[in-house]
Parts: C-alpha cells; sequence; structure tokens
C-alpha cells in the first residue's frame, strides 16, 4: 500500500493547475443515463472515484472513450470523456459495485426516470457517519415512485415519473442531484424546495439543461423542473474544484509563501477565502485564478462552523483545523453536516497538535511547533489535512493509507512538489 513521505519547513511558491471538481464530475458521468446520445464532458479529473464510476455506468452498457489527456500544462491534468448510454443493459447496480463508492446509489434516479425500473444496492455506511438515503427515497415516492427494500436492495419502479412539489426535510446535495435529474424526464412540473445549493448542483444543472431539460432556479433553494420526453447529447464542462483549491490555499497559509492557484473560482467558496483571510493570508483574485500568500506573518486563529453552502464547507474543515493546529491562540470549529467528522484529531495529535472535542466542537489550541511522525489517514479530507500539517512540521511525516487521497485529489505531491515541498510517494 503506498504511503507519502513529506519533510516539512518549505515555504511553497510557484503555481497549481486545479482540476475538475469530483463532486461536480460523479453527478455529471451520471446523468449521461438519461439519454442514449453522447454526453461529452471537459475537465474530468483523473481520480480513483471517477475510474470507479466509469466501471459502474460501464456495468449498465455506458460506453466511455477518452480524448485530450494534458501532461503538466497551465490549465490542469484533466481530460475529456465520451459517454454514450445508448443501451441501458441492465438497470441492476449490485452491491459488490455500490459498496465501494456511496455516489453510485445516485444512478437510482436516471435509470428510474429513462427505463421505468431500477435495482440499486443500499450503500450502507462509511467512515465518516451513515449518511442514510431516506430522502432518496422518499423524493422518489413523492415523484411516484413504487418503491421497496428488500435484501438490502432498493427497487424503484414507475411507468413514467409525475411532477410534484418537495421540500427537502434538511439539505441534501446527493439527494437534490438524484431529485433534479430523475424530474427532467417526469410529466409536468417538478419544484423541489429546500434544494443544496451547491455549485455543484448548478454545474449539474447546467448540463442537463444543455441536453435539452427545463429547469430554473438552480443556485436558489427553489429549483423548479418541466418535464421533457427525452434528453439529447451535449458537451459541457466540469467547474474547477473548489475544495482542492480551498486545500491548496490552506497549504500556503500554512506553510507561507506565494501561490497562483490557476483556473480557481473564487466565487465557488468565497466564504472559505473569507475566513482564510482571517487568519492572516493575502488572497488576490487574478484573471489566472487566485493567488494565496503568507509571508512572515503568524497564523490567527478564527472559530468556523460548517455549514451547506455558501458557508464553510463541511469538506474543508479537517485541512483547516490542520492549519488552526499552528495559529497563535485558540480556535474551535464546529461541524453541523457529518457525525464522526473528527477522525483526524487524534492523528494530528501525533504530530504535537493540541486539540480537545466536546461533542461536535473540537477546540484547538494552537502550538509553536509541530513534529513530523507517522499518521494513518482514515477518510478522504482527513488525509490532507496531515499532508498539510506535514508540511510545516519539523522533520519527516509518513501519511499511510494513501488511497483515501487518490479518491479526490489529483497528483497531490507533483503539484505540491512543483512548488517547493518535500514530498514523493514510497510505493508499497
Amino acid at each position: 500500500m503506498d504511503r507519502i513521505r513529506i519533510v516539512g519547513g518549505n515555504q511553497l511558491t510557484g503555481s497549481i493547475p486545479i482540476s475538475g471538481a469530483k463532486n461536480a464530475a460523479l453527478p455529471l458521468m451520471i446523468a449521461s443515463l438519461l439519454t442514449d446520445d453522447t454526453l461529452t464532458l471537459e475537465n474530468v479529473p483523473h481520480l480513483a472515484d471517477v475510474e470507479q464510476l466509469i466501471r459502474i455506468l460501464g456495468n449498465h452498457g455506458v460506453d466511455y472513450s477518452v480524448t485530450g489527456r494534458r501532461e503538466r500544462q497551465s490549465e490542469g491534468y484533466s481530460r475529456t470523456v465520451h459517454f454514450t448510454a445508448r443501451n441501458i443493459v441492465d438497470t441492476t447496480a449490485p452491491y459488490e459495485l455500490v459498496s465501494k463508492m456511496r455516489a453510485s446509489f445516485w444512478v437510482i434516479g436516471p435509470l428510474l426516470a429513462r427505463m421505468g425500473i431500477a435495482k440499486v444496492s443500499l450503500p450502507g455506511g462509511c467512515a465518516i457517519g451513515t449518511r442514510p438515503v431516506d430522502l432518496f427515497i422518499d423524493g422518489l415516492q413523492a415523484l411516484g415512485a413504487d418503491i421497496s427494500i428488500d435484501s438490502g436492495y432498493v427497487t424503484a419502479k414507475a411507468k413514467r415519473l409525475i411532477g410534484t412539489r418537495y421540500v427537502f426535510p434538511k439539505i441534501s446535495v446527493g439527494a437534490t442531484h438524484v431529485l433534479l435529474m430523475a424530474a427532467t424526464l417526469a410529466k409536468g412540473e417538478t419544484v423541489l424546495e429546500n434544494a443544496a445549493r451547491e455549485p455543484e448542483v448548478v454545474n449539474l444543472a447546467e448540463c442537463l439543461i444543455a441536453m435539452g431539460a427545463k429547469i430554473s432556479g438552480a443556485g436558489t433553494s427553489t429549483i423548479t423542473i418541466e418535464g421533457v420526453d427525452s434528453l439529447h447529447g451535449a458537451r459541457h464542462a466540469v467547474i474547477p474544484d473548489r475544495i482542492e483549491t480551498g486545500t491548496y490555499a490552506m497549504a500556503v497559509a500554512m506553510t507561507g509563501g506565494d501561490v497562483m492557484l490557476e483556473n480557481a473560482r473564487p466565487d465557488l467558496l468565497q466564504g472559505a477565502l473569507d475566513i482564510l483571510a482571517q487568519t492572516g493570508a493575502e488572497i488576490t483574485t487574478t484573471n489566472s485564478g487566485i493567488r494565496v500568500r503568507r509571508n512572515g506573518a503568524g497564523i490567527a486563529p478564527v472559530d468556523i462552523t460548517t455549514e451547506p453552502f455558501p458557508g464553510f464547507p463541511t469538506d474543508l474543515q479537517a485541512q483547516f483545523m490542520g492549519l488552526m493546529t499552528m495559529s497563535s491562540g485558540t480556535s474551535r470549529i464546529t461541524e453541523t453536516i457529518f457525525e464522526n467528522r473528527f477522525m483526524h484529531v487524534q492523528e494530528l495529535a501525533r504530530l504535537g497538535a493540541n486539540i480537545t472535542l466536546a461533542g461536535q466542537t473540537a477546540i484547538v489550541e494552537g502550538v509553536s511547533k509541530l513534529k513530523g511522525a507517522p499518521v494513518m489517514a482514515t477518510d478522504l479530507r482527513a488525509s490532507v489535512s496531515l499532508v498539510i500539517a506535514g508540511l510545516a512540521a519539523e522533520g519527516e511525516t509518513i501519511v499511510n493509507r494513501v488511497y483515501h487521497l487518490d479518491r479526490g485529489f489529483e497528483r497531490l505531491e507533483e503539484k505540491l512538489s512543483g512548488c517547493g515541498a518535500t514530498i514523493e510517494r514510497l510505493a508499497s
């Protein structure tokens, strides 16, 4: 099993190309199930989760091809991928595939809308909480689906989904994705209220519109969809990854230096950038992306609470905690989105961090230095928080279980080493 070795203490200087967003690419890929034409997606990142979803879609009969592979260039590493679901050969998503990636459960919406039936394995729990699928099931039932659950599988049937007004009892990005896709082929109008406002939802809606869907209100809490009989192919670009952007911005704030995050879009994470500026980092928007600098000044402590967009993202909580471990005071980090998302605390403590937990709040007492040590990644975002801490720690840090990193960060060690970090992958 690969590991990552880091020798801390170097400032980061240079530029980092921001890849396409994993959290946007996955629902866009799943949207290819809605049409028998080809859906071409630009800026698709090369990640373990993307490759796994390609395998899952292939199980349903989706063909794919890749063009535009790029080496290191200012526009990044991502690819153009063509998906064609001309013939759906299987409407079942088996446990052995769904269990490897929760987002694969989302195929239930497009398969049901287009084929009238879908049988999808329950995904089960994950490292950062149970994340139940009750909102998915409740919303599809509101659209007229007949749903049964047996032997760990959800079976959904409907001759044709019927438009409805559905109010999400709580904000859910995944459920918003699924109902948005399903409603595009429903009969009549669907109104989704208390919908997720995340940029990834907007990116999906824009793609569906390019495919012939009639959607308004994406990016607000109320989305209206007028169902159509069929969708056609389209060409659409995956947005830059706001979580990758925020992660590298925090790495610069942690180590000091001056880095241009190329192609980054500030509108996708303005709330997090505002918080980062309060810590003492200098954030500048340019035509090329976002420039992050911290030269000489200490790291100021800042309290945060994770919230749905446009608030501080839960997917940047662990990275921000890594930054706060070397702040000049006390910060409080409250997690409101997922339970069990503080598993990185004990690993940061191995590096010398002083963190105590009080329910869903982590109290971080900044220390003057961290010291390298072997640590273990527990999930995707937790693993990169250890990288951030390791970049500033004295001596050598070894991050184990880096397969978590490969799920969401494209060529992380290459991008960081290109800016002066001493970081390398150690093959197993």
